[in-house]
């Protein structure tokens, strides 16, 4: 009896073993096709602009295609979505953000996911800085306390411009806004080069957006930067002092970077969120790729699967305070 037994436990095990095996071979072999990067936001975007640049490196690292696929609207929510309902194979990325992963949760109530538990998080890339960019033929001033002076004594009298209702261009301003009890009118758009080009023609007086963005304006003399939004100095743009150390009340502390950074559908097997991580890390950590991030004034940012699960949900109760305060919600 007791052989008998033992026989058909050895025979179990094995077949468990069996059926195991290609799963296991799947992960460890991975990547054996190409990979699908799916873009919520306009070709020539800011975010754009970083997928493009890691998108060579990152398939020389991992031996396969990187194909950015664009889902562009509502905020990066479509993409999100898509790549939500994905098959958890790490074959179907998403290139998110603190926005996408983060204050979308506080703006949207009705989302079709959950940007928590729907998604496993890979890897960030970078914390990109905003900078507070006027175009002087609308509201002539040079420093950021000469803005706040200017835009309170006008109530209403000023736009101010982003990159879609809900992005982090929009959420920075408005936590600048309500910190400060400042009384100004949003003017969303479809994306970076709009928002910015609204800015440059007069349309909008102001935007605070990526510095990646408006440094070729700046170095143009079409816009002028009053502030940038991290709590330190950007080497790119290091004359620009951040808003934190202008001794305004109301702006203490002020900190409202934004990170971008890949995810993978829930369920994706550990192993291949691994080496992904890994091979993101590999390329930022390549000199002339740190180099041309740090040029634009973003900067890089590694962090484990676990370590970046964190960040997205410390920056998720963040963002729903800022949106509670300023009173922002889409529907």
């Amino acid at each position: 009896m007791l052989r008998t037994a033992l026989r058909s436990f050895s025979i179990a095990a094995a077949a468990c073993t069996a059926l195991a095996a290609p799963l296991h071979a799947q992960d460890t072999d991975y990547p054996h096709q190409p990979i699908m990067l799916i873009m919520g936001f306009p070709a020539g975007s800011g975010v754009d602009v970083v997928a493009r640049a890691i998108q060579e490196p990152l398939a020389q690292k991992l031996g396969q295609p990187i194909i950015i696929d664009y889902k562009s609207g509502a905020a990066g929510n479509i993409a999100s979505e898509y790549v939500a309902r994905a098959r958890p194979d790490g074959y179907t990325l998403v290139f998110g953000t603190a926005a996408t992963h983060g204050s979308n949760a506080a703006l949207y109530k009705k989302l079709p996911f959950d940007v928590e538990t729907d998604f496993v998080p890979v890897a960030p890339v970078l914390d990109v800085s905003n900078v507070l960019t006027i175009n002087p033929d609308v509201i002539d001033v040079r420093t950021l306390k000469e803005f706040v002076d200017t835009v309170r004594a006008n109530p209403g009298k000023y736009n101010f411009a982003s990159t879609g209702n809900g992005a982090g261009t929009h959420m920075a301003f408005a936590e600048f806004n309500s910190r400060l009890g400042l009384d100004m009118i949003h003017v969303p758009y479809k994306g970076g080069p709009e928002a910015i080009l609204s800015v440059t023609r007069g349309e909008t007086c102001c935007i605070m957006n990526q510095v990646q963005t408006v440094l070729p304006h700046y170095k143009a003399g079409k816009v002028r930067l009053l502030g940038v939004t991290t709590a330190k100095p950007v080497a790119a743009i290091s004359e620009v002092p951040t808003i934190a150390s202008s001794g305004i009340k109301g702006t203490e502390k002020f900190d409202s970077s934004i990170w971008f950074g890949i995810f993978a559908p829930k369920g994706t097997p550990a192993p291949v969120v691994a080496k992904l991580n890994t091979a993101v890390r590999q390329v930022l950590e390549q000199p002339d790729v740190r180099e041309r991030f740090e040029s634009q004034g973003n900067t890089i940012r590694i962090e484990s699967p676990a370590a970046f699960r964190q960040t997205v949900h410390n920056d998720r109760l963040k963002w729903a305070k800022v949106a509670k305060d300023a009173n922002i919600s889409i529907d």
